[in-house]
């Protein structure tokens, strides 16, 4: 029988699950309600030995080569597209090239390549990049308002520092091309000299490896990254490694390249994510790095500084973006898949075309044996004499058909097919047709047809809103040391925060009397939740444009005077553009402000009124003559209140001179 101190893999003694025991034995916990484990039947109790051995590296090893033959007709599909990508598809149309036949190189057939397929995914490209996503961090609770306005302040921070704009675009390039792209969202130690910072990396999918069947990547039992390192890095990284390199646990599958790579002096490193559940039910991550059968660093050896699992959030590090799905896998295909077939026959068709433009530009003649034509000479063009003896009307010159007007129809009629199927109409890239010339009518053209681009851009700012959340939760497990970020304030102009995980890393619950007393009490924590809201930033000429426009239009219809703001607000209250808050909240600052200049007048003037009263002057500072009211100032009658009486004060304005003046004025009905 064990000793009840000795811990087992996972630190624990037997003392440890006497508590849980004891509730078993008085019937509060039923084990088939949840995961209630054995210390020495379910927790592979082993004396101190580590868990991930070599022995436990050999079943892994065979589960990977099983998920790597359960992906291999994508990895094959992957690698042709890149090919059709590169314009090579003419290699997979035959199989090999024509000069690996042994065939001439100046009698092999035309293999035109259009690039139809390439602009459509250029200019998918394009609309991506146009629409740069940017987040902004919003609070489930009032008190965590502050960390919500930072957080939206300091990832972009994050995410420039990792220049996730470069990965941002080439994993778009991937996505379109192949259906799926993955990225990382990974903690890297050495980042910052050493401090440690997010590390946000483009992941190849041919070095991904899932478990076949599922559809959610989080649901997989394992996940496996591979790279190939040189076998002398590995060594000084790792001297345990030494004279351990060579021979490949895993092949891994690479694209065809132009230039010969030589992977001999390379080893596989493989990173497995695996997930478990602890004796108390929760889900954790684990992570383990190896190379061949040598465990180079294992979180499940270390429970110690791994309680809770390599990362606290407890989810693959990896998400994956997918273009057009499938049922029944994680990922999906893309464009490629989709428009090569067309493609393939635009090339076809244009072959027939060059070949017989190419036979019509070389002329053959028929000759006659005998004729007595001097051969060498006929074909020399240099010599503008040739010799003959028979009859001249013995050449004929061999009439070549030309392709007929369905073959081109045909062609026009699979260039259309690609536009439309890929959604790359030509008033998509500016031009029109159909005699449209108005700019604004072009505009309005191009955003109709740009349905398909905004849903594949909807489906980006989804992927990134996990790739946010996946790094909120990071920060919220390393981020122990106050660190100084530069943002952009709310003005334009740059300002310096600093940030800790100090206030989203948790809060303490004080528990209720006698909860401390009870078994198997654990001290609660609040954490803060975040959503993550995603926008595009401004980089799209026409959306800047028609921004412009409205800013216009709304100040030309009088939206930022502040007397038409009760107006305003309701207009506002039905319209729906971005930024509608910011408008809404500058003409409330307009009328408020305007309402307070009002009332700052009156009591100006009011406070005026009763000075000049008590100096026995006017307010425009002229004598106060007894038994008459001065110019500006009204006596206040019995029964009247200060403030109507200021009011009435305000509406005396005239001078004294001006009295006078208005006194002569007056017409004299006397002698009338």
């Amino acid at each position: 029988m064990p000793d009840l101190n000795t811990p087992n893999s996972k630190g624990r003694t037997l003392k440890d699950y006497l508590p849980m025991a004891a509730k078993m034995l008085l019937g509060k916990e039923n084990p088939k309600e949840g995961p209630v484990e054995s210390a020495v039947e379910n927790e592979q109790y082993d004396s101190g030995k580590p868990a991930i051995g070599k022995k436990k590296l050999e079943e892994v090893i065979t589960t990977l080569k099983d998920y790597k033959a359960g992906k291999a007709n994508l990895e094959n599909r992957i690698v042709e597209e890149e090919r059709w990508w590169k314009l090579r598809h003419w290699d997979v149309i035959k199989g090999k090239h024509a000069r690996e036949t042994g065939q001439n190189p100046e009698e092999a057939r035309p293999e035109p390549t259009s690039a139809w397929m390439f602009n459509s995914i250029s200019n998918k490209h394009a609309d991506i990049m146009d629409n740069y996503p940017e987040p902004n961090v919003l609070p489930r609770e009032m008190a965590d308002e502050n960390d919500a306005k930072t957080l939206s302040s300091i990832l972009p921070v994050v995410f420039e520092r990792n220049e996730y704009e470069e990965t941002y675009d080439k994993a778009a390039w991937y996505k379109l091309k192949h259906g799926v792209v993955a990225k990382g969202i990974f903690w890297n130690k050495e980042l910052e000299n050493g401090l440690g910072d997010i590390d946000i990396r483009f992941m190849d999918i041919l070095n991904i490896f899932w478990e076949p069947g599922i559809t959610d990547l989080q649901k997989s039992r394992n996940l496996f990254v591979i790279d190939l390192k040189d076998n002398d890095l590995l060594e000084q990284e790792y001297p345990q490694l030494k004279n351990k390199l060579g021979g490949q646990i895993i092949e891994a599958k690479q694209y065809v390249h132009d230039d010969n790579v030589d992977v001999s002096k390379k080893s596989v490193v493989v990173d497995w994510y695996y997930k478990k559940r602890t004796p108390e039910g929760k889900t954790i991550l684990h992570y383990c790095k190896f190379c061949g059968s040598e465990v180079l660093f294992a979180s499940e050896n270390e429970p110690e500084n791994y309680p809770n699992g390599f990362y606290d959030h407890g989810k693959y590090p990896v998400r994956f973006d997918v273009l057009f799905p499938e049922e029944g896998t994680p990922v999906g295909f893309g464009y490629i898949a989709l428009m090569k077939s067309p493609q393939l026959y635009i090339d076809k068709l244009s072959q027939v075309i060059l070949e017989n433009s190419m036979m019509s530009a070389k002329v053959r003649y028929l000759v006659k044996k005998g004729s007595g034509i001097n051969e060498d000479e006929f074909l020399d063009w240099s010599k503008p004499v040739v010799y003959y003896e028979g009859d001249p009307n013995n050449i004929i010159p061999l009439q070549v058909q030309q392709v007929g007007g369905s073959v081109l129809n045909m062609l026009q009629m699979k260039i259309d097919e690609l536009k439309e199927t890929s959604s790359n109409r030509d008033v998509s890239q500016g031009s029109s047709s159909g005699g449209v010339t108005a700019a604004a009518a072009i505009a309005a053209l191009q955003e109709a047809g740009n349905k398909t681009s905004r849903d594949m851009i909807a489906a980006a700012y989804r992927s990134y809103t996990q790739e946010c959340y996946l790094a909120i939760e990071l920060i919220r497990q390393f981020y122990d040391e106050t660190r100084t970020f530069r943002i952009v304030g709310e003005k334009g102009g740059y300002e310096y925060v600093q940030y800790s995980n100090a206030n989203i890393k948790g809060v303490p619950v004080a528990p209720y009397l006698g909860q401390e007393m009870q078994p198997g009490y654990e001290q609660t924590y609040r954490v803060p939740v975040f959503d993550v809201v995603v926008k595009p930033q401004k980089r799209s000429p026409y959306s800047k444009m028609a921004q412009n426009e409205l800013a216009k239009e709304l100040y030309q219809m009088g939206f930022f005077n502040p007397q038409l703001a009760e107006q305003v607000l309701t207009a506002l209250e039905m319209m729906d553009f971005d930024g509608e808050e910011k408008v809404k909240e500058k003409v409330q600052q307009g009328q408020t402000l305007m309402n307070q200049l009002i009332a700052m007048e009156q009591q100006l003037m009011e406070l005026a009124t009763l000075v000049a009263a008590e100096r026995g002057m006017t307010v425009n500072g002229e004598p106060h003559d007894e038994g008459k009211a001065p110019a500006g100032v009204q006596k206040v009658p019995q029964g009247k209140s200060m403030g109507s009486a200021a009011t009435d004060a305000q509406k005396g304005t005239m001078t004294s001179y001006g009295r006078e003046l208005a006194e002569r004025a007056k017409p004299s009905l006397e002698n009338a």
